[in-house]
């Protein structure tokens, strides 16, 4: 066992592979762009390697070298090609992928090396002697061509665990020809943390270099298997953003950096990065198309999000009985979530969050917390949609909230064509009064809650222009009581941005129009009320 700051003064190199290891997630196909867009994102985290990819084997990586030292400036990160060891049976300068390594001009070059002789035997079809000597040889030849060389063993837990003494040998003729780095790779992602740790000793206590972990998470394992190697005398780390990944995925190298810098006192990243890292994960999302997952550790929204009222009775006293660390250490920030599970200390922080002071206001609280209840038992949930909370605060503590306009009515329809491959034409009308006058405005859309949507914002934009920025980003709906089939009842949650701020709003009806009508609804009147427009 480690005790706290176990690692204090110990530098970790920190080597990025979301580029490589990491695209080969189902469903990500990052261009050349991405990975150009990427890496400035990954500089600024300020890790110290950037694995871009693949050269001679891949056309978009050979792309990506050959742009990157020419229209990128990274003043933190230094850039590695990746690639593999000779063929077996060739000369070393005769072999195109290897001479593809330096024409990249990537000052670092890791290698793929197989240290599991059953891959060398079943998968090369090469003897045991003869990939030892592809391995001494191509380590050498890039060494004298001046790269700086990294060695990653891949299944080299699974090779060391069925003949230890060749793993080791593997681990040995990389540093004998030079590598400065032999990453030992647990490549199906099946060891255990007690398994790696004492592993990585016993390479450790004999090893001519340093160590480094390359982790997968098929046994969920990934995160905590790279600390106990780093505690076991590791000092480098491959890992990806996120957690990106083939199957489950690699080492998520936030969490890992930020159990290795808070928890046990390594240094990893350059000063102060840290901070930016839920900043630069949810960035990193955005150029991958992959949505950031809300639960990830650390920088996930809901990492430090409280929904029971027993543990806001305790945040309210001292905010770190329920946190493992202060959130904004990560960049994140602590969050209330408004529920049927909700008591008196969970309504008044979150009222704080939002700006409104609810202390000594026992009998408001007592009827926010009966009005969350009764409503969350019809349906609404208000863990994500904060601005229908926040207008049903303001109704309880003004009595009511602003009065933007008032609706009279509105319908909408669908009018589908019996011709053959005929579309359906959708129409909403609304009908109300805002600033002091009587509106009519019809709006056509894709479907019927975006020309519902199209309707009130033409009948609102005249008075109010600033309903000109609103911009639906989001919608999801969900049927409650599922049991009734199409007649249950409907929830809609809809996020809503003017290009600065992002709101959430809820509604709930006997169908898809009721609910998303009053999600728009509350959408448009926490967005005028936010941005301090006066009622005209």
């Amino acid at each position: 066992m480690t005790t706290p700051h176990a690692l204090d003064g110990v530098t970790v190199e920190i080597y990025d592979t979301t580029l490589r290891d990491g695209a080969q997630q189902e469903g990500m196909n990052l261009t050349v762009a991405d990975k150009m867009a990427i890496a400035p994102l990954l500089d600024e985290l300020g890790v110290a390697v950037i694995e871009g990819g693949w050269p001679g084997a891949i056309p978009k990586d050979t792309e990506f070298f050959g742009r990157v030292s020419k229209e990128l400036e990274l003043p933190r990160a230094q850039v590695a090609a990746f690639g593999a060891t000779r063929k077996a049976g060739a000369r070393v300068h005769d072999d195109v992928q290897v001479r593809a390594l330096l024409d990249s001009e990537a000052p670092i070059v890791t290698l793929v090396a197989k240290s599991d002789v059953r891959h060398v035997e079943r998968a090369l079809r090469t003897t045991a002697e003869e990939n030892l000597a592809m391995i001494t040889d191509t380590v050498r030849y890039l060494r004298e061509a001046g790269r700086r060389v990294i060695v990653d063993a891949e299944h080299f837990f699974d090779g060391y665990r069925f003949d230890r003494d060749y793993a080791l040998g593997a681990v040995d003729a990389a540093f004998a020809a030079g590598a400065s780095d032999v990453v030992l790779c647990d490549t199906n992602g099946g060891m255990l943390p007690e398994w790696v740790h004492a592993i990585v000793s016993d390479v450790a206590a004999r090893a001519g270099g340093t160590l480094g972990i390359h982790a997968h998470n098929d046994s969920g394992c990934a995160v905590a298997n790279s600390v106990a190697a780093v505690v076991a005398g590791a000092r480098h780390v491959q890992g990806t953003i996120n957690g990106y990944g083939e199957r489950t995925g690699n080492a998520d190298l936030l969490a890992v950096v930020a159990n290795l810098e808070l928890k046990l006192g390594a240094r990893c990243l350059a000063p102060g990065a840290l901070a930016e890292s839920t900043r630069i994960a949810h960035a990193v999302s955005e150029v991958t198309n992959i949505p950031p997952y809300g639960r990830q550790p650390y920088i996930g929204a809901s990492a430090f999000a409280h929904k029971a009222g027993l543990h806001a009775s305790a945040i309210k006293v001292d905010p770190d009985m329920y946190q493992h660390i202060d959130p904004t250490l990560v960049g994140n920030d602590m969050r209330m979530l408004v529920s049927d599970m909700a008591g008196r200390a969970s309504i008044e922080l979150k009222g704080r969050e939002l700006g409104f002071d609810l202390a000594g206001q026992p009998e408001l609280l007592t009827r926010v917390v009966d009005r969350v209840k009764n409503a969350e038992a019809q349906g609404y949930t208000f863990d994500a949609a904060d601005a229908s909370f926040a207008l049903m605060l303001r109704e309880e503590i003004d009595g009511a909230r602003p009065a933007f306009f008032r609706v009279e009515s509105w319908r909408a329809s669908v009018n589908y064509s019996e011709r053959v491959g005929g579309d359906g034409e959708s129409e909403a009308t609304v009908k109300l009064h805002a600033g002091g006058e009587r509106v009519v405005r019809t709006g056509e859309g894709n479907g019927p809650v975006n020309a519902l949507d199209h309707a009130l914002r033409e009948a609102l934009v005249g008075v109010y222009p600033e309903i000109e920025s609103f911009e639906l980003v989001d919608f999801r709906v969900r049927l409650l009581d599922t049991s009734h089939g199409t007649d249950a009842v409907t929830r809609v949650l809809i996020e809503t941005t003017n290009g600065s701020e992002v709101w959430s709003t809820v509604g709930v009806g006997a169908n898809i129009l009721e609910a998303s009508y009053e999600a728009l609804v509350d959408a448009i009147v926490y967005g005028l009320v936010a941005g301090g427009v006066e009622v005209r």
